[in-house]
């Protein structure tokens, strides 16, 4: 009987798993808006008071998003009084929804992570993932590995879709 071998194994292709990057922990959104009286207007005396009676604890070691869900006119200074509440407690706070949220985390976790072990590698990255990875993870993927690795394919060892070879 002929021994079953792993092609894939013996192929020198190494598995990047691009989901391994996104930081782990919760994150947490705060709509201005219930900051806003009667939910339209911003009205310094009572957005500070809500500010003040804001609890800082609820966002501990989480990554923050900013947002407002109504169309009305937010002045600057009101995000300097909601990040310096609660920034000694978060993670990181960012202006924009979850997806902004994501998209530069996933950026700092790319720019800042060593690549050097794939050097000179067949590389295939993952292309199924239970994570929320942003589209622009991917191309900051491809912009850090290109001059690095051997070659570059995407999706699964079965079937994957050669992206570029040195």
């Amino acid at each position: 009987m002929e021994e079953i071998k792993n092609k894939v194994a013996e192929s020198g292709l190494v598995n990047f798993d691009i989901s391994d990057l996104v930081p782990k922990g919760k994150r947490l959104g705060i709509d201005i808006k219930d900051f806003l009286w009667e939910g339209q207007i911003l009205r310094e005396k009572d957005f500070r008071e809500k500010i003040k009676n804001l609890d800082p604890e609820l966002y501990k070691d989480a990554y923050v998003y900013i947002y407002c869900s109504e169309d009305v006119i937010i002045p600057l200074w009101a995000y300097f009084l909601i990040t310096s509440k609660i920034t000694d407690e978060t993670k990181k706070i960012v202006f924009g929804n979850r997806e902004d949220l994501e998209v530069l985390l996933m950026h700092n976790s790319i720019q800042t992570y060593d690549f050097s072990e794939l050097r000179d590698k067949r590389v295939l990255v993952k292309g199924c993932s239970d994570e929320l990875i942003p589209n622009n993870a991917y191309v900051e993927l491809v912009e850090q590995l290109k001059p690095i690795v051997k070659s570059l394919m995407f999706g699964e060892a079965c079937s994957n879709v050669p992206i570029f070879k040195n």
